[in-house]
């Protein structure tokens, strides 16, 4: 992942500290008035980004303790000191530091937000430590406070010191899932693309209409503030919103340009303000065709049309279940619109009939007799309808739902032992092309598919081995699944196909590990399958460029003590120092990681790193490293500083 940048207008800053002495820039009743105001305009923010709402939920909790103390100054109103004033002063800059990082966490863009997390903690940090440094000392009694809020403070700022020195635990799933997508360029996409794409709108609560256009509205506001610089990074977050969009329903947008889609007529008048009714919730387009749907709300009849054909049953501006899929032209809107557009003199663009989807001569209407073709008594006709159900699924949401509504799943499943190795190649991918939709991975593991899929990963064909394991990945997106595969022996093929496989077959067998081992019985089904002999030699090939992805899969094991006796040796030791000495930024942050894992554990490695050259390595790292890299880095520091 890329190196933390955080934009321009939220990036921290050393305060300079208040002069002990000399004009004060207001006077002791307007000080706590303003602190007061500080902290009531920060509670006022509730909902937060899930990547961050932990943590906004502790700093809104520390903030209410600090009322009680300010409510109390207020009341009495004693005169300041030089050295409260300054205290005071200080605690005033850290309740704003926290006000606006409580507000980029309400209204800032998710994508940034995951991807900068930790840069976006240590921000957490630095508000800690502002509020303990101007906590620590308060003059209390001299300040009239009672006993009763002076012991709720200082227990606060003991919470807050401990807090400075906790070592937080990254969602390494997430982290993982961005790495795999960020990485991945269009020329060698993985199998298992899709379902990451999936789980990460999940999680980052971008799969409805309304989130994924008010997402849009706060990448144009980080684009405003970053001015044209870390261009990287922002094309990284663009891309990604329009990969969550597609997966949607929704086409594509430039979030560089404008939110809605421009006439020439419209482009010649930019200030022009467009109702919100006349454009469709689905393309943020003008409507020219407006239809109503069986919940009330209004769309463009070809961009509803799409999102029902593909299966959906359901609102896609309020999720709920439609009762029926009728759609009512919506006459009295298409009035206003040609209305307001003559008044305006906006030209509508008008559009070209979509043409009826086939492949390779197989229209949608063939789907049927393909599905009951799977289960043809003749060789042959199975073999044909595998292929084409294949390209088809593979195609679009359409074609997935008509071919689960025919049935094709429990055909596709009585195929998956079939003895022609090339049928089953086709049927096990057709199977994770459906595996997209979450209530496929249901009906498909219901199905009873695991030990079948397993099966074809053990001796199946190459292409057919690199799509099981795609499969079991996406299916273990269910929880449940994780522990199934795992019972029913599909680590130790992945284990295989990671050590033997082809490089496609290596990337798709290490991204199902990691999600299985998320699981801890796995864990150590995964030591014991062999898994730290193959990761080591993945990481020694660096052809392959999977190094982090090895690293990542190495720190989830040293959490398990069974693999932690096989992960921590010397040898090991001195391969992540060699990757802090040299690696990319990315190696040297998952490398540190690891290496602290193993360090706090047992001792002996971290001091066997120090006499290995680790030290001035983590000094420099320490200034110059990632976000992460750096946290990473002082801990250790602090660590071997006991170990001498």
């Amino acid at each position: 992942m890329p190196q933390p940048v955080l934009p321009p207008s939220s990036a921290a800053t050393a305060d300079p500290e208040p002069s002990r002495a000399g004009a004060r820039e207001m006077d002791d009743e307007d000080l706590v008035e303003e602190l007061l105001a500080t902290v009531n305009s920060a509670r006022a923010y509730s909902e937060f980004r899930r990547t961050q709402r932990k943590e906004c939920h502790n700093l809104l909790r520390w903030l209410q303790l600090i009322l009680p103390l300010l409510e109390e100054l207020r009341d009495s109103a004693p005169h300041l000191t030089d050295d409260a004033y300054r205290r005071l002063t200080l605690l005033g800059r850290a309740l704003a530091a926290a006000r606006r990082l409580l507000r980029s966490c309400n209204d800032g863009s998710k994508i940034f937000l995951a991807l900068e997390s930790e840069a976006v903690l240590g921000r957490f940090r630095t508000v800690y430590e502002k509020m303990n440094s101007a906590l620590d000392g308060m003059p209390y009694a001299e300040l009239g406070i009672s006993d009763e809020v002076t012991e709720q403070v200082e227990l606060m700022n003991a919470q807050l010191m401990r807090c400075k020195k906790r070592t937080d635990t990254q969602d390494i799933e997430l982290s993982m899932d961005l790495m795999v997508i960020l990485q991945n360029n269009k020329d060698e996409e993985r199998n298992a693309d899709r379902a990451i794409l999936d789980r990460l709108a999940s999680k980052l609560e971008l799969q409805m209409l309304a989130d994924l256009r008010a997402e849009t509205v706060a990448i144009k506001k980080l684009i405003n503030e970053r001015n044209g610089q870390h261009a990287d990074s922002t094309k990284q977050i663009v891309e990604l919103l329009h990969k969550f969009k597609a997966i949607a329903g929704i086409e594509e947008k430039n979030v560089l340009g404008s939110e809605v889609f421009v006439t020439k007529s419209l482009d010649k008048c930019p200030s022009l303000m467009i109702p919100d009714d006349f454009l469709c919730p689905i393309t943020l387009e003008i409507m020219t065709d407006p239809v109503i749907v069986a919940s009330g709300q209004t769309y463009e009849r070809r961009s509803i049309q799409k999102w029902l054909d593909s299966g959906e049953r359901t609102c896609p501006k309020t999720r709920q279940p439609l009762v029926h899929l009728s759609l009512a032209p919506n006459y009295a809107l298409k009035n206003l619109i040609l209305q307001w557009c003559d008044k305006h003199k906006v030209e509508l663009q008008r559009r070209e009939p979509e043409p009826v989807a086939e492949q390779d001569g197989h229209p949608r209407e063939d789907i049927p007799s393909l599905v009951e073709a799977l289960s043809s008594i003749h060789p042959d006709v199975q073999r044909k309808a595998a292929k084409k159900i294949r390209m088809l699924s593979k195609e679009s949401p359409e074609n997935r739902a008509l071919i689960v509504g025919n049935g094709g799943i429990p055909a596709l499943i009585g195929l998956l032992a079939y003895p022609d190795k090339k049928v089953q190649e086709n049927t096990v991918t057709s199977l994770l092309n459906l595996s997209i939709d979450h209530s496929n991975k249901l009906l498909i593991t219901k199905g009873g598919a695991i030990p079948l899929i397993i099966e074809i990963l053990r001796n199946g064909s190459a292409e057919g081995q690199e799509n099981s394991a795609a499969t079991l990945f996406s299916l273990s997106m269910l929880d449940e699944n994780k522990a199934t595969i795992g019972t029913l022996g599909g680590i130790t093929p992945l284990v295989e196909l990671l050590t033997n496989g082809t490089v496609r077959g290596k990337k798709d067998a290490a991204t199902a590990i990691f999600n299985l081992i998320l699981n801890q019985q796995n864990k150590v089904r995964a030591t014991q399958a062999g898994i730290v002999p193959s990761l080591m030699k993945v990481m020694d090939d660096r052809s392959l460029g999977m190094v982090d992805e090895a690293l990542s899969i190495f720190l989830l094991l040293s959490s398990h003590p069974t693999s932690v006796g096989e992960i921590g040796t010397t040898p090991f030791v001195e391969k992540l120092v060699q990757l802090i000495k040299e690696g990319t930024p990315k190696n040297k942050e998952c490398a540190l990681s690891v290496l602290l894992e193993l360090g706090s554990k047992k001792q002996t490695l971290l001091v066997h790193a120090l006499r290995f050259g680790l030290h001035e390595h983590l000094s420099q790292i320490a200034k110059t490293g990632t976000s992460r890299a750096q946290r990473k880095a002082n801990s250790l520091i602090q660590i071997a500083k006991k170990c001498y």
